[in-house]
């Protein structure tokens, strides 16, 4: 253990590379032989739920079943099993002896199935998109790694699939890695890995697995945008390599489509160890429209309660309850606003979950009282492993009843993590995750009061001494099934019950709070993840950005990177220039291991101090605008943090950008990395957009790179002409204080003198906006000098006091003659102003406009 913790880096001698994969050196000897499969046209039927076909392998004469469901919304699902179906939406069926060809209702979608070899062409709108073309199962029954032998009671498999993709050559997603956010070409030996693994202080650069798994990959050339999810939780492999320009020729079907001339084929191949082929074909074509499809089949971001947007302090560990105390004073005394305080596994008596030290903290819910009186919250830790201890109530239940992942011989599996010799919860039975779910009810847990919330931990599942330090495969869950097949979704479910326990305790009505470190395709029905155990260096600051930017388009809104990085001691220029990009990303939090020096934000000398706090309040500010990002995350599936390609998708020089991205659509991010930079390039997209510094409202025409001067108290933020961002002009201690505080509205003007923006306002916690449709929804637009806020969902109606106190207009070519405010009574008011022609800048200050009624501000 103390070599875990001491490390700095991560021993790759402890996990294996690609060759050392069994079902991965099986499947590149079987490419090898150009093995071929026959779809048998003539066993073709087409039902109303699918159509069903036939493969055979050439050589062994084994048959399969696959099946093409054409599901809502242009996605196609490929299965090669005998499960059941969905509902699809194909019509019609055609082609010659040697073809098929199916096709959606409007005929713009369809899917040619060449017979011999076995082949599928998706074609969109007369397009050829992708091409799937191979499949293969052969292995072994045995597999060593280190001291580890791996038997495998069911015999050898693996599955592979490969899809040709037709003009494409950037390609995004499968997180996680620590990698850039544009995927790379593989060599042999060296594809994306997705295995859910504890790797403490990853390496970068990497494309080994770590915390997380989402086997979901996105395509985009300008015109159009496909994605590829592969349905897979066992152990999955995935290897890229683009070719370049060259004319293919594509199915035979008639003589008009005998080839295509692309500019470039991205071939992509699947392999996963375990379970059967269950592929969706996103065919988009936006962004937009895949993002949505993505969620039709997993979900959406969960709206998250608002103080969980406020700034979260952790440690391993905060000591004990004068610890906690002075550090929630330090942050008062030094006027930085924070929401929530953590506590990692010390609290916990000899890491037990759901209990507490008594002599470090020996009555919690007087530390939690004090904390609401702050209006802030406490996270504490919870882990699967449970301590083997029949003395333990939650061990001897789960024991009693049979929770435990079992071992092939019928026993229940142990393993050693933070308390020594463990269990591990079946979260994949519901039976143990409702159980689970009820540790959570307020005389269970005791001590626990409804401000605490929940941060689930070493759930990939980590087991130091197993092989990779996790489960070995052949431990059995519920249904039998062994740990291999569902190795990636292990701590999805951990968090799903940890979640609707949350829910349970308030009796379904308070929105629940969970981070997690393991997460698969679907996590963000549930909550947070973050990028785990990343290093003080300011290399880790850099990639943390690509990192998130793939979660986000990956379904996962809410993400973020341990602030200061969680292994090693930040000098103050890097703890500084981490807190200003954190400010600026979804999940903010300051976190680090126990061998590190205390790091609380006035630890480090008032001026550094001054600067924190300057990035935290920066945070505060901009709730409103992120809170808004989050609804449209929720309800629409939009990523809070975006490349800069999803908003300009047909700018080629925005494909490979990952040094700066879009807060929603208003706002450009481009965080410092460099240590004692002076300068940044940052490149403005958009040859028809107008830009405007967030501080200095300088302005830039869009579709060029710019040098910014930049001083330890610079952040790049950048507001996009033609948009609206709503702000509070004063922040308090935490979010709970700012409820009724004033509204500012930043509005930057396009090309065309115009610019729209939204608010979205609920009370922050409960789940009253859906059942009950308590919120404002409200759009701002400003268009012939006139700023009008009007109702955006007349669905909603939620009571508010808060004023628009303040409007700043940037981009007014000239000095108004007046500005009248006309709220919705008729009653029409002067406004005072100040206008600025050195920044083309508009100022009203003093107003009291409340933000859910109807008004209009006219500039003459």
């Amino acid at each position: 253990l103390d070599t875990l913790v001491e490390d700095e880096a991560v021993d790759k001698t402890i996990f294996r590379d690609c060759n050392k994969i069994a079902f991965y050196r099986r499947q590149k000897q079987q490419l090898s032989k150009n093995t071929t499969y026959q779809a048998l046209l003539e066993s073709v039927t087409t039902g109303q739920e699918s159509t069903k076909f036939q493969i055979i392998n050439k050589a062994t004469k084994i048959p399969l079943l696959a099946e093409i469901y054409g599901i809502e919304r242009n996605i196609f699902r490929l299965k090669i099993n005998e499960e059941a179906p969905l509902k699809p939406r194909l019509v019609s069926c055609s082609g010659d002896a040697g073809s098929l060809i199916l096709a959606n209702g409007k005929g713009d979608l369809k899917c040619h199935i060449t017979a011999n070899p076995f082949k599928i062409d998706l074609e969109f709108k007369k397009e050829t998109v992708l091409s799937i073309n191979s499949l293969e199962d052969l292995g072994l029954w045995e597999e060593k790694f280190g001291k580890f032998v791996d038997v495998k009671a069911n015999g050898p498999s693996s599955v592979g699939l490969d899809f040709s993709l037709y003009g494409f050559e950037h390609l995004y997603g499968i997180p996680q890695h620590a990698e850039s956010h544009q995927l790379k070409n593989t060599r042999d030996g060296d594809a994306y890995r997705l295995y859910n693994l504890d790797v403490y202080g990853y390496q970068i650069h990497d494309k080994m697995g770590i915390y997380g798994s989402v086997p979901y990959l996105l395509a985009h050339k300008q015109g159009r945008t496909i994605g590829i999810f592969w349905l897979n939780a066992s152990e999955t492999l995935v290897e890229i390599n683009t070719e370049p320009a060259v004319e293919y020729t594509l199915t035979q079907v008639g003589p008009a489509a005998a080839k295509q001339k692309v500019g470039c084929r991205t071939d992509v191949r699947w392999m996963s160890e375990s379970g059967i082929i269950d592929v969706f074909l996103l065919l988009g074509p936006t962004p937009s429209d895949i993002f949505k499809q993505y969620s039709y089949l997993t979900g959406t971001q969960a709206m998250p309660p608002l103080f969980s947007l406020g700034y979260h302090q952790c440690r391993w560990n905060y000591e004990d309850e004068q610890d906690v105390k002075a550090v929630d004073a330090g942050f008062d005394e030094h006027d930085i606003p924070y929401d929530v305080m953590w506590l990692d596994i010390e609290h916990t008596e000899g890491k037990k979950y759901f209990t507490w030290d008594k002599k470090r903290f020996a009555n919690p819910k007087r530390m939690q009282e004090l904390l609401r009186s702050k209006k802030r919250k406490l996270v504490v830790i919870s882990d699967p492993h449970i301590k083997v201890d029949p003395d333990y109530s939650v061990y001897a239940k789960a024991k009693e009843e049979g929770f435990f992942v079992r071992t092939p011989q019928g026993g229940d599996f142990e393993g050693v993590c933070w308390p020594g010799l463990s269990s591990y919860l079946d979260f994949t039975s519901p039976k143990v995750r409702e159980w689970y779910s009820s540790l959570f009810d307020f005389p269970v847990y005791q001590g626990s009061t409804d401000i605490l919330f929940v941060w689930n931990d070493m759930n990939e599942p980590s087991v130091f001494r197993g092989p990779e330090l996790t489960m070995q495969k052949n431990a059995i869950h519920y249904g039998n099934w062994e740990h291999r097949e569902l190795h990636n979704i292990y701590g999805f479910y951990q968090q799903m019950a940890t979640a609707e326990g949350l829910i349970k305790r308030s009796q379904g009505k308070e929105r629940p709070f969970v981070l997690s470190r393991s997460f698969f395709a679907g996590s963000q029905k549930y909550g947070a993840v973050w990028t785990g155990d990343n290093t003080a260096e300011w290399s880790y600051l850099k990639v943390s950005i690509p990192m998130l930017l793939t979660l986000s388009i990956s379904g996962i809104s809410f993400c973020g990177a341990d602030v200061g990085g969680f292994i090693g001691n930040p000098e103050p220029e890097l703890l500084v220039r981490w807190y200003q990009a954190g400010a600026y990303q979804p999940f903010f939090r300051g976190h680090a291991t126990m061998n590190t020096k205390r790091r609380e934000p006035w630890l480090f000398g008032e001026e550094h101090t001054r600067l924190i706090r300057e990035a935290i309040k920066e945070r505060y500010t901009l709730l409103p605008y992120l809170y808004s990002l989050f609804y449209h995350a929720h309800m629409s599936s939009e990523p809070v943090m975006r490349p800069l390609w999803i908003e300009f998708p047909d700018e080629l020089e925005t494909f490979g950008v990952e040094d700066e991205y879009m807060l929603g659509s208003a706002l450009l991010v481009h965080p410092v990395t460099e240590l004692q930079a002076a300068m940044v390039d940052v490149f403005l997209p958009g040859p028809n957009e107008i830009w405007y510094d967030s501080k200095t409202f300088a302005h830039w025409k869009g579709g060029c790179t710019v040098k910014i001067p930049v001083a330890l108290d610079t952040i790049p933020v950048f507001q996009r002409g033609g948009s609206v961002v709503p702000i509070k002009t004063t922040v308090g201690k935490s979010t709970g204080w700012m409820a009724d505080s004033p509204y500012g509205l930043h509005i930057a003007l396009s090309t065309k003198d115009s610019a729209v923006g939204e608010l979205y306002l609920d009370d922050g916690h409960s789940f009253q906006y859906l059942h009950q449709k308590q919120f404002l929804h409200r759009k701002l637009s400003f268009s012939s000098s006139v700023l009008i806020n009007r109702c955006a969902d007349e669905r909603g109606h939620y009571p508010s006091k808060c004023k628009v106190e303040q409007i700043l207009v940037l981009g007014l070519q000239k000095k108004p003659s007046s500005v009248t405010t006309h709220p919705s009574d008729g009653k029409v008011q002067p406004a005072a102003f100040t206008y600025s022609a050195r920044t083309s800048t508009l100022s009203l200050e003093k107003l009291s406009l409340n933000i859910g009624d109807d008004w209009e501000v006219h500039i003459t």
